[in-house]
């Protein structure tokens, strides 16, 4: 019982402190933003409030900075881009849902262990805003639809697929 009371009391505490204070001020996302790059296309970048961070506690970093140049999937066009330039180098999809703490932790592993910033293109979706560009993936790619999931397309064909834990950086080494 005292269990379910202190759980309740860390809903509220959670709401008040983190998600009601973003929502005034604007931010309709708990973890990402977006923003364009030297080149015109749309990045993903990492919000200075990480959802993790606030709850337990951070290094005082005001300023995170991800190693990831992600170029933002947010038109079915770019996946025949993605084809055309996988003949070229991998491209790597992490497809993620904002909401979910799981596909955030994968994602914040992702980028941490990431090392081939010259060697692969990677790409970013926003499962929450863009579902339909996730189906268009798993018929184009014929992949699975998961969440968190990672994708990597070399030649114009998915060649590894991995979701939830099964996420690792160092394991793209092996499919490029």
């Amino acid at each position: 019982m005292l269990f379910i009371l202190c759980c309740i009391l860390f809903s509220f505490v959670l709401q008040w402190t983190i998600c009601i204070p973003m929502l005034k001020s604007g931010q309709n996302d708990l973890f990402c933003s977006f923003s364009e790059n030297k080149s015109g296309q749309n990045v993903v970048k990492q919000d200075k409030m990480s959802f993790i961070k606030n709850i337990f506690g951070g290094s005082g970093d005001e300023n995170p900075q991800s190693k990831m140049d992600w170029v933002s999937l947010t038109d079915l066009g770019q996946l025949h881009e993605i084809t055309d330039l996988s003949h070229e180098n991998p491209v790597v999809i992490f497809k993620h849902s904002t909401r979910c703490s799981i596909s955030r932790m994968a994602l914040k592993q992702f980028e941490n262990e990431f090392t081939l910033k010259d060697k692969v293109t990677p790409y970013f979706l926003d499962l929450l805003n863009h579902r339909e560009i996730s189906n268009a993936i798993a018929a184009m790619f014929e992949v699975v639809h998961q969440s968190p999931q990672l994708i990597v397309v070399k030649a114009g064909k998915a060649v590894h697929d991995a979701s939830h834990s099964d996420i690792d950086a160092e394991d793209l080494k092996n499919y490029l």
